[in-house]
């Protein structure tokens, strides 16, 4: 029933742009909070943005404050999160997910749905 599938993805150099979009099915986007979390190679799953189901709270991993957005398209139901000043250590799997309840959260575990990421490759 629910799919939440990820693109937008690919290879970019260092100081690049790029926008991943989360095209989600079975949900109004709109009725849930969300997140974006990433994985790269060896370490664990982390934050990196995440909103409140009104979309007026929005909280951001220091590591990527001031040059991620994240953004809902209600039209297209879909989440978005639009990436600037790419680094290398950005490089990883990206995965949105969505959480039922309307607050905010940065723990993983506590969300429903997720989708199955998209690579972001970032070279210097």
């Amino acid at each position: 029933q629910v799919q939440l599938v990820e693109s937008g993805g690919g290879r970019v150099q260092a100081g690049d742009s790029l926008r991943l979009s989360c095209a989600a099915s079975g949900l109004t986007v709109s009725t849930y909070a969300w997140g974006w979390f990433r994985q790269a190679p060896g370490k664990e799953r982390e934050f990196v943005a995440v909103m409140s189901q009104s979309g007026s709270s929005s909280y951001y991993a220091d590591s990527v404050k001031g040059r991620f957005t994240i953004s809902r398209d209600n039209a297209k139901n879909s989440l978005l999160l639009q990436m600037n000043s790419l680094k290398p250590e950005d490089t990883a799997i990206y995965y949105c997910a969505a959480h039922k309840q309307t607050w905010l959260t940065t723990h993983g575990f506590e969300y429903d749905y997720w989708g199955q990421g998209t690579q972001v490759i970032v070279s210097s």
